[in-house]
């Protein structure tokens, strides 16, 4: 990661709170992650103002020329702010941002992501994954964020991922709390 991006992500660090931004640990696990897997198709289910999407983007730039992010967020401001850090940092031919509702826009669906990473309207977890997971090609990873501090909300989620067969999960013991699934068939 080149300094001017690392001072990028530093200062949306300041904005955490406000914008709902995974923790840095998280991010570095997420990037990380990437980089040992070979993923080349990601899906981004909640932008915010990209401090995510530069991670991720930028692991794909790093570990796979040919990897591409596909974002969405609801909130056009959100984007818009997200949009900009992207191209400060030289990160924009990495992503593709989508704007609306993320159930319609997952519906409509292009392309199988090999990695989702949700991170957006809770309660709608269990409506992403149902939507996703009969797409998802084997050794497809889903991450998603918030699942131990909102396990209220997420219990739904969690209980049907936890019993889908063709699914390997672990919640790990990162800030908030990530839930890690590999797609086994």
């Amino acid at each position: 990661m080149d300094n001017f991006t690392l001072e990028i992500l530093k200062e949306l660090e300041k904005t955490q709170h406000e914008f709902w931004n995974i923790s840095h640990q998280t991010a570095e696990f997420i990037s990380m992650l990437i980089k040992i897997s070979g993923v080349k198709n990601i899906l981004e289910i909640g932008t915010s103002n990209g401090y995510s999407t530069l991670w991720i983007a930028d692991a794909l730039k790093n570990a796979n020329k040919d990897g591409h992010l596909t974002t969405i967020e609801f909130y056009e401001k959100r984007q818009c702010i997200a949009k900009e850090n992207a191209e400060k940092c030289g990160l924009s031919k990495y992503i593709t941002f989508r704007q609306g509702r993320a159930l319609e826009i997952i519906e409509n669906l292009d392309f199988a992501p090999d990695m989702v990473f949700i991170d957006a309207n809770k309660s709608e977890y269990i409506q992403y994954f149902n939507l996703l997971k009969d797409k998802l090609p084997q050794g497809a990873i889903i991450l998603a964020d918030n699942v131990v501090s909102h396990a209220a909300k997420v219990a739904d989620f969690l209980n049907e991922i936890k019993n889908d067969t063709r699914y390997q999960s672990q919640v790990l013991d990162l800030p908030a709390g990530l839930l890690m699934a590999l797609k086994l068939v």
